[in-house]
């Protein structure tokens, strides 16, 4: 199966389901917290076209920008 990489921060309902639900599905989750790594916040402004949005799931070339609901950061 595919890596997939999940940007979050702590504190995040919606970021603690989806994680919930990506390892229940047997996904491989590569977690990016935004606030304890403030070096990918350039990269996550430009998946989201510069939304301060989390939970964001990039998975094969797809983006997902708060697919159950979303938190700014």
């Amino acid at each position: 199966m595919a890596r997939v990489t999940l940007y979050s921060r702590s504190g995040c309902n919606h970021c603690d389901e989806l994680r919930r639900a990506l390892v229940a599905a047997g996904e491989t989750i590569v977690e990016v917290d935004v606030v304890r790594s403030p070096e990918a916040v350039p990269e996550l402004l430009k998946l989201t076209r510069g939304r301060r949005i989390v939970p964001v799931v990039v998975r094969a070339g797809r983006i997902e920008i708060a697919p159950g609901g979303g938190s700014e950061f």
